[in-house]
């Protein structure tokens, strides 16, 4: 039986939301010396700079901003070649567009199950996924939390298959002494406006493997050899590939540059808040039977979310409920791709992914961003405990 809602004894004046993107440092300046200079479209400076600062602080080989991770997802695709009759494993909790990428080049998705401590893909049931017309990997660390990679990139070598990291929560996070979206063939990262540093819409693809360099750049200029031109490397450029338009302006560059140089400072931030949660609402959690988020000892996170798994939908529902009526908004998270219309049509059965389809129902993901206070999470904090 869910538990009986208690009434907030005050009404609450100002509403705490769930996400608030916020300017971290020079955005403003950037912007307006971006505007000033007249060159407004992308691979420009504040591009270059991006590419700089993420290759030596995450120790990645080559990084290009691109429009969404949603779109360096679809350009590890094309870089994998990835066709009809393919099949590509990958969670079956997560955003569609881990998926919609690689159907989009006509590869069938398999959906693996995720395992319930990190919600990350689960290692152990990866290899009996894999057949003769798999051919890629991907897998998403989850709240930026890495996935099991020492396990997960021995398989994948075992099968000679490449491994895309959708590291879409994870920037700046670590598996042991490697960075997260660095151990795969190809990771990719997200700069939406719910991520911890952002330029609104924007992403990049994260390429460890050199061999991928050139037919990237191919690939993210609409298929030409326009960046080889460029560098004086060939005379005049023309269409050599298939490919998109898949730069970001220098007006998004320039906002992102500013929000990457403050690193430090929103990394703590955001710690210090997962820290405030996850102390405060460890006895409560216990008592009540409520799942915390679990980081294993090999990984150091990002600080993406912080969610709560209660012991029933019905229980989620009455808390949302619950917390929107202090004036604190919460939200749930994916629904599993095997059992939506778009994954039915390619095999997907309820029961296939069971783990995945129990927690879709019972996650409940608290506020949390960079500038969210202390008396806020006390409010979150307190609110919970009422619910209790």
């Amino acid at each position: 039986m869910s538990p009986t809602r208690v009434a907030v004894p005050h009404p609450i004046s100002v509403p705490i939301p769930f996400n608030v993107p916020s300017p971290a440092g020079a955005e403003q300046v950037y912007l307006a010396d971006a505007l000033r200079s007249g060159r407004l479209a992308g691979d420009g400076p504040y591009t270059a700079r991006c590419h700089a600062l993420l290759e030596r602080e995450i120790g990645v080989h080559k990084a290009l901003l691109t429009t969404s991770c949603t779109h360096a997802l679809e350009m590890a695709a094309i870089l994998l070649n990835v066709g009809a009759g393919d099949e590509v494993i990958l969670p079956a909790f997560t955003y569609v567009s881990v998926a919609n990428a690689f159907v989009l080049r006509g590869a069938r998705p398999v959906f693996a199950d995720v395992r319930l401590d990190t919600l990350n893909l689960d290692e152990t049931r990866l290899e009996s996924l894999i057949t003769s017309r798999t051919k890629a990997i991907v897998v998403v660390h989850y709240a930026g939390v890495a996935c099991e990679m020492d396990a997960i990139l021995a398989i994948a070598e075992r099968h000679r298959l490449p491994v895309v990291e959708d590291n879409a929560h994870g920037l700046f996070g670590r598996y042991g002494n490697r960075g997260l979206g660095t151990m795969g063939a190809i990771g990719t990262l997200s700069f939406h406006d719910t991520k911890a540093f952002t330029c609104g819409e924007g992403g990049a693809l994260l390429l460890n493997d050199p061999s991928l360099v050139e037919r990237a750049e191919v690939v993210r200029e609409k298929g030409t050899n326009r960046r080889q031109f460029l560098r004086g490397e060939v005379g005049a450029y023309t269409w050599v590939d298939i490919g998109s338009s898949y730069s970001p302006s220098e007006l998004l560059a320039a906002v992102l540059l500013a929000q990457l140089e403050q690193r430090e400072t929103v990394m703590a931030s955001r710690a210090m808040i997962w820290n405030a949660y996850a102390t405060r609402l460890r006895e409560w959690a216990d008592r009540r039977g409520v799942q915390l988020p679990v980081v294993p000892a090999s990984c150091e996170p990002a600080h993406h979310l912080f969610f709560l798994m209660l012991r029933s939908p019905a229980e989620r529902q009455s808390l949302m409920s619950h917390l929107a009526d202090a004036g604190i908004s919460s939200a749930f998270h994916y629904q599993p791709l095997h059992v939506s219309d778009m994954g039915r049509r390619f095999g997907g059965r309820p029961g296939d992914c069971p783990v995945s389809e129990d927690v879709s129902g019972r996650l409940l993901r608290l506020p949390f961003y960079r500038t969210l206070s202390d008396s806020d999470v006390t409010r979150v904090v307190e609110a919970i405990e009422m619910w209790d």
